[in-house]
């Protein structure tokens, strides 16, 4: 067996799970690409306990290439249905955004300053500075959530327009907005299907959210709103490395929550979008760093985030294996 052979079932769109069939009689069922890393001559097969016996943990597999006699489909688990779905996130989301209410029942406590945003999270200062100037853009918050983007994107001088699924998280942004003296335009809809007319708005914006929608359907809308010229910048979780994504499954850590069918966004999942915005390019942002998840700021944390930037910078292939990417999609047309 090839490399090749089995990324085409690995990469295929959208994804068919497949059992592969070694020579002395085991198989293994993947039923998560994104838990499968292929070298010249093995694979490292990852299996959550989920899919495992009862009682059994999570394991990690190599298999030889050469051991591997064929590989056949699975059926495909059933999956929800488009409004099934949207319903589940939405419930989701507000019970999130409900969860934090009492946190910010003051309206001082929904004060902040731009560096409590921008430098949450190292990818953020680069992704905005993607979007160019600001002042008297009209920008899209896509999926806005809490909304701290786009009281900082008012503050910067542009006309902010900021929508969600969540009626729950609106709330809570709306009152963000009021708190710090900023106008924000806020509208509940679905990014599949966007309430707005053609070529509205000058930048997008968008953090962790690509990865909840039907990207074939999304990308479509993104561009029919964006003007020609415009630019859409979006921070996706990333679903290229194993053992990063066998730790999201087995570890918990502060702030963990998803919904019960979430994964990280896929290098294969980007088709769809390259499609409609040829000119997509994708830069990965912690790899070392991304201890911080789980590590208090401090010397450690600013040493690997050094580290990362020399590392990323002279081996970019590495950045395949990053726990975040930035996404610039440009219309050109």
């Amino acid at each position: 067996m090839r490399p090749d052979d089995v990324h085409h079932w690995l990469r295929a769109q959208p994804f068919q799970p497949f059992r592969l069939h070694l020579t002395n009689g085991r198989t293994f069922d993947i039923r998560h690409p994104e838990l499968v890393l292929v070298s010249r001559s093995n694979l490292i097969i990852g299996s959550p306990a989920a899919d495992l016996p009862p009682g059994t943990a999570d394991r990690t597999d190599m298999v030889g290439l050469l051991h591997i006699n064929h590989i056949e489909p699975l059926p495909a688990p059933p999956g929800m249905t488009a409004t099934d779905r949207l319903a589940a996130e939405r419930r989701f989301h507000d019970r999130q955004a409900g969860d934090r209410a009492a946190a910010f029942a003051e309206p001082s406590r929904l004060l902040f300053a731009d560096a409590d945003w921008l430098d949450h999270e190292t990818w953020v200062r680069p992704a905005v500075a993607r979007l160019g100037p600001l002042s008297g853009q009209r920008l899209l918050d896509f999926g806005c959530g809490h909304g701290m983007a786009s009281v900082v994107f008012a503050r910067a001088g542009a006309a902010v327009t900021a929508f969600d699924l969540s009626p729950g998280y609106l709330a809570e942004a709306r009152r963000r907005a009021d708190a710090n003296g900023v106008r924000v335009a806020f509208v509940q809809a679905d990014g599949e299907r966007l309430p707005f007319p053609d070529a509205s708005f000058d930048a997008v914006w968008g953090n962790a959210v690509l990865h909840h929608l039907d990207l074939a359907v999304a990308a479509v809308e993104l561009r029919r709103v964006l003007r020609p010229g415009g630019v859409a910048v979006f921070c996706e979780p990333w679903g290229e490395n194993p053992l990063l994504n066998l730790a999201r499954r087995r570890l918990h850590y502060p702030g963990k929550q998803r919904t019960a069918d979430e994964e990280p966004l896929r290098r294969r999942q980007l088709a769809p979008l390259r499609r409609v915005f040829p000119s997509l390019t994708v830069e990965g942002h912690q790899l070392l760093a991304m201890a911080r998840r789980v590590l208090r700021p401090g010397r450690l944390t600013r040493t690997l985030e050094r580290l990362d930037g020399w590392l990323l910078s002279a081996v970019p292939p590495l950045r395949r294996f990053c726990r975040y990417v930035v996404l610039t999609l440009s219309r050109e047309t």
